[in-house]
């Protein structure tokens, strides 16, 4: 076979593993927004799905390709989805007024406090990884 045959069916290959992951991850929302309105929990669906997910790819490890295939473009991208956040926060640019101190402390500890997660989490993996 020709060596453009084989990358053309490495790109419909990928493309459809891609399709997959992206599958993988509109089901998990999907299950998680069904969750959280069938049991009545207080946990934004979202985070439920993603739960979901964690668990889908400890169960199904063939799940990490496809699922890392797809959500490495919207992590890429995934600042595009703040600018309604900022621009809601500039909107109530009165109200921070008076109160900052509190918006500033949550936004710099909370921020903190993600940097640290996930740095710990990134370094048990790089060591569960090294074993393997």
């Amino acid at each position: 076979m020709s060596q453009a045959g084989q990358s053309g069916r490495y790109a419909a290959s990928s493309v459809v593993r891609a399709v997959l992951g992206f599958a993988v991850l509109v089901a998990c929302l999907f299950a998680g927004t069904a969750l959280v309105r069938w049991t009545g929990l207080p946990v934004p669906p979202s985070v439920m799905g993603m739960a979901i997910l964690i668990v889908a790819l400890a169960c199904f490890a063939r799940l990490e390709a496809p699922v890392g295939l797809a959500a490495t473009p919207l992590l890429k991208h995934m600042m595009l989805c703040f600018i309604p956040a900022v621009a809601g926060v500039m909107e109530q640019f009165a109200v921070l007024k008076t109160g900052w101190l509190p918006f500033v402390a949550a936004s710099v500890l909370g921020g903190a406090l993600t940097l640290v997660v996930t740095a710990i989490t990134f370094q048990a993996l790089m060591k569960r990884k090294e074993v393997a």
